[in-house]
């Protein structure tokens, strides 16, 4: 039997589900997850290796429009997401037709790419509703195959992942079969303090945050970790740590057991907080973070 492989991107708007669906159909969770939007920042592969076959999905950050550069090159990540695609996931969630970008709808109405369009979230609606929603969006989308399905509740998805394994092209193996992603080992730490401080906050300060790593070092029982939370302001570092460094010690926390359920080792977790004035705006420091590749 041939092998197949092939890259699975998925695009839609922000908080509609893509996250959690890259999560479920590799059956690890990679991306990290939040009711806030914005949450997805990066182009995250996550690789799914079988007997006969490669799946590599990419999680991209949802369609706004940007409000600075930060939110450019989160745009960025979505528009190269068509280069490389062998198959194409739209991801909206049930009762919302809003498409906030008509160009890229434009694009995707043009490819001859294979073209999926996934309702998430049918758990909350009713049969009628559902049969509703696919009409709609086959009139939307006639190139699409139309998939209902609920991430959350599994509901479809492994239905769904079969139908995508049988018309992957036939292909080599891209990454070894035991590589889950593309990101290093100090990415996925500063994801899971990030969304950690995405749950725990709410207002400007958790779009305002970003995370480095400065020292990961794997230890024969432990692994210990010292990273820095950057804000914009003063007032932003001075609420992240909380009376007496109480709100700091919540979130690094519950961070630090993620990391070892994560890894599958005990943790020793630092966490500072700095201040990185405007940095969202700041080409230098969108390159150091990972979000300019040029």
């Amino acid at each position: 039997m041939s092998h197949k492989s092939g890259f699975i991107n998925i695009i839609g708007n922000p908080n509609v589900g893509k996250s959690t669906l890259t999560n479920t159909l590799i059956n690890k969770k990679l991306s990290i997850i939040s009711p806030k939007s914005q949450t997805t920042r990066h182009r995250i592969l996550a690789i799914d290796s079988g007997k006969n076959y490669q799946m590599v999905f990419s999680d991209t950050p949802g369609i706004l429009k940007p409000a600075h550069k930060l939110h450019k090159s989160m745009m960025d990540f979505v528009k190269t997401s068509f280069s490389d695609a062998d198959i194409i996931l739209y991801v909206v969630e049930s009762n919302d037709h809003n498409i906030k970008n008509s160009k890229l709808l434009a694009k995707i109405l043009s490819t001859d790419i294979p073209l999926f369009l996934v309702i998430n979230k049918v758990d909350c609606i009713d049969q009628q509703k559902l049969e509703d929603e696919v009409s709609h969006w086959k009139k939307v989308m006639p190139n699409a195959e139309i998939w209902p399905i609920s991430a959350t509740e599994r509901f479809n998805t492994s239905e769904l992942k079969k139908r995508l394994i049988e018309i992957l092209p036939v292909g080599p193996k891209y990454f070894p079969d035991d590589q889950l992603s593309d990101k290093s080992e100090r990415f996925f730490v500063n994801e899971i303090i990030r969304e950690k401080i995405l749950l725990n906050y709410n207002e400007e300060i958790p779009y305002s945050v970003e995370v480095s790593t400065e020292s990961f070092k794997d230890e024969s029982k432990i692994l210990k970790i010292y990273s820095v939370i950057m804000v914009e302001r003063e007032s932003q570092k001075g609420i992240l740590i909380g009376h007496k460094g109480n709100a700091l010690k919540k979130f690094g926390t519950q961070a630090r057991k993620e990391i070892e359920s994560f890894f599958e080792k005990k943790v020793y977790l630092d966490l500072k907080v700095r201040v990185n004035k405007n940095w969202r705006s700041n080409d230098s420091e969108l390159r150091k973070f990972g979000y300019i590749q040029k």
